[in-house]
């Protein structure tokens, strides 16, 4: 993991705990482009978590943002899911 990135996942960890009270309801959203199997694999790493999943695709249909409202234990497991869909080629976490 680069610095930036590192830095990053630290100043969320920060704000996470100072911000809410866990563990809590926490909204993810996601921009990957349309395909089945980039889409599953969002899906896949929230499963049985209990996780409320929503996609939409964009106008062109090219995109597709996914939506998954999860609850989470702690500012860690957060950032260990947004390291996980990381991998997937092409995603976007917003």
């Amino acid at each position: 993991m680069d610095e930036k990135t590192k830095a990053f996942y630290e100043r969320l960890k920060e704000e996470l705990s100072t911000t809410s009270t866990w563990p809590t309801l926490y909204l993810y959203k996601f921009i990957v482009p349309t395909d089945k199997e980039k889409i599953i694999a969002v899906e896949d790493a929230f499963d049985n978590l209990g996780a409320v999943i929503r996609t939409t695709q964009s106008k062109n249909g090219k995109f597709t943002s996914v939506s998954v409202n999860v609850e989470m234990q702690s500012p860690e497991h957060v950032i260990e899911k947004y390291q996980a869909v990381s991998t997937i080629e092409g995603i976007i976490s917003l």
